[in-house]
Order: C-alpha cells, then sequence, then structure tokens
C-alpha cells in the first residue's frame, strides 16, 4: 500500500475519532456540566480507543498479521498516538478556552496540530513492518 493510500485511511478513521471525540465532549460538557479540559480527557480516550481499532482493521491491516500482537500494537499506539494526542490536547485546551475559544473549536484545533505527528508515529513506531 502506498503511503497516499494509508495517509488517505488514516485521515477517514481521524475524521470518525473526531466525531466520536466531540460527541463526548459535547455530551460531557453541555449534558453533564463538566469542564471542558477534562471532558477533553475522556473525548481523546475514547477516540484513541475508536481509533486504534480502525486503524487495525483498516489503515495498517497489511502489517497486522497473524504473528503481530494486537496487545502490544495498542501498548505502541497508546503509547505514542494516544499520548501525543492527550497531552497536546489537555495542555493546549486552558490557553485555547482562556483566549475565549469554545471547547468543541477548540478540540478542533488541537486535532489539527496533533493529526500529522500521529500519522508519522503509526507509521513509523506503531505499526511498523
Amino acid at each position: 500500500m502506498t503511503t497516499a493510500v494509508r495517509f488517505a485511511r488514516f485521515n477517514l478513521v481521524g475524521g470518525i475519532g473526531i466525531g466520536v471525540q466531540l460527541a463526548t465532549v459535547a455530551l460531557l460538557v453541555h449534558g453533564l456540566g463538566l469542564g471542558p479540559v477534562l471532558a477533553t480527557a475522556a473525548g481523546v480516550t475514547a477516540a484513541v480507543l475508536n481509533n486504534f481499532a480502525w486503524h487495525v482493521r483498516w489503515t495498517w491491516r497489511d502489517r497486522m498479521g497473524p504473528g503481530v500482537s494486537r496487545f502490544a500494537a495498542f501498548a505502541r499506539f497508546a503509547g505514542a498516538n494516544g499520548v501525543v494526542s492527550l497531552v497536546a490536547s489537555v495542555a493546549m485546551m486552558p490557553l485555547l478556552v482562556s483566549a475565549g475559544i469554545p471547547a468543541i473549536p477548540a478540540n478542533l484545533i488541537t486535532i489539527t496540530v496533533c493529526g500529522v505527528l500521529n500519522f508519522w508515529l503509526g507509521n513509523r513506531l506503531v505499526f511498523a513492518h
């Protein structure tokens, strides 16, 4: 599979993950009154779980042969993509919210910042040959 095709798949999965993250944040902030930073941490966690499942089944399916441990792959994914997404999002949220940006647009900004780095980590570290 070419890098361009894999990147396109990564972004499609990421689009689904954005929906999962934003729906989780919206539910927790607007439905349950949770603060935007904590809601973002929960939203990122939900998106990481969702994205890993899809990346294993689709984006990097060709690298998930019979001898590959899904548990080890998830540990690498959580340690790389999950940490980048969670740390960057939680670090950026107080800055963005204090600048007057609402929780959902602030989340979109953090997702964009993390996207390219997460693809590189996924391709070179998490799902490496």
